[in-house]
């Protein structure tokens, strides 16, 4: 907290400010792809990230102190500001540095590294400082209304600026996965989606289609269990349907555990409607990020930030469907 509060009272807000003045620059699986297929270049790729990481922290730095001052003054809060600055820190370094430096190419490439485990625990880290105003000050629907849009635009933002610096560092850093060469970076055009849901195959588009299948897995599978257990027919079996149409990837996840009420189906998007036991946030890479209530709302973010969407249906008494659809035609 108090690198943070030394931080904000240098002049660096002053280039906060002015990189917070240009809009991130929005990229596609395509764009991701055809760079890495065709027009792989490490030099390339660092002029543009070295002003793109930048712009996208400083965005997101001016956001966050728009929070509510009960929200922006919860320890845990502070603590994710503290790695934001201290990573413009680090990245604006290397504003003015020439690519044709090799020694350059390769201090940056273990900056981005540096960056990215600093951020491992953004997600977890801010959903505790939620928690801790919402024991404080309670729940008051105006408030939540704000944050759930502002957590959107937080969550959504860390997912591309870690999609750009892993894209980076697997494209630049030398280690290629001899089992996967044709990966380009982290995705993988030739995918087998159904071997990945079925749990078969380690390939993935991104690591998207991993995450998303694993989640709704869980949740089908938590609900099942707490519906059937002890029942002498056993649990009914989670049904998974994968299609592939002109536009659109499709993945449906069936349960019959019991379904949920139409009313509360939004609030299991809603970062502060969560009623999961407060978890301990220990210092690790294992955090419980189940025990937030996250686990839908990010991983509708993340089917979003790919031009696709992941919708619930429900049928109280009965069973849930989640359908995961990821856009595979642009």
């Amino acid at each position: 907290m108090r690198l943070c509060g030394a931080l904000l009272k240098s002049p660096i807000p002053k280039q906060i400010e002015y990189y917070s003045r240009f809009s991130p620059s929005p990229l596609s699986i395509k764009q991701f792809l055809d760079f890495g297929r065709d027009n792989a270049c490490e030099k390339t790729s660092y002029m543009f990230l070295r002003k793109e990481l930048p712009v996208r922290l400083a965005n997101t730095m001016r956001e966050v102190n728009l929070l509510p001052d009960n929200l922006l003054n919860r320890p845990s809060v502070g603590l994710v500001q503290s790695w934001y600055m201290q990573s413009f820190l680090e990245l604006l370094e290397y504003e003015n540095k020439s690519p044709e430096d090799p020694h350059v190419l390769d201090d940056f490439l273990d900056v981005l590294i540096k960056v990215r485990n600093r951020h491992n625990d953004v997600v977890p880290t801010m959903a505790q400082g939620v928690i801790e105003y919402k024991e404080k000050y309670g729940f008051d629907p105006f408030v939540s209304s704000n944050i759930q849009y502002f957590l959107d635009r937080f969550y959504t933002n860390r997912i591309s600026f870690r999609m750009l610096i892993n894209q980076h560092t697997l494209l630049f850093g030398g280690d290629i996965n001899p089992a996967h060469p044709k990966h380009i970076g982290s995705i993988d055009p030739n995918c087998n989606v159904a071997e990945v849901v079925k749990g078969k195959e380690t390939k993935l588009i991104i690591l998207l289609i991993k995450k998303l299948t694993h989640k709704m897995y869980m949740n089908s599978m938590r609900a099942t269990v707490e519906l059937h257990e002890g029942k002498r027919e056993g649990y009914p079996s989670i049904k998974t349907l994968v299609t592939l149409g002109k536009e659109d990837l499709s993945i449906k996840i069936s349960d019959q555990g019991g379904g949920v009420p139409l009313r509360k189906i939004d609030r299991l998007f809603n970062y502060m409607y969560s009623t999961a036991p407060r978890p301990s946030l220990e210092p690790t890479r294992a955090v419980p990020l189940a025990g937030f209530g996250y686990g839908l709302p990010i991983s509708r973010l993340y089917a979003r930030y790919f031009q696709g969407d992941l919708k619930l249906y429900s049928m109280e008494g009965v069973g849930s469907d989640a359908v995961i659809y990821l856009k595979v035609r642009i």
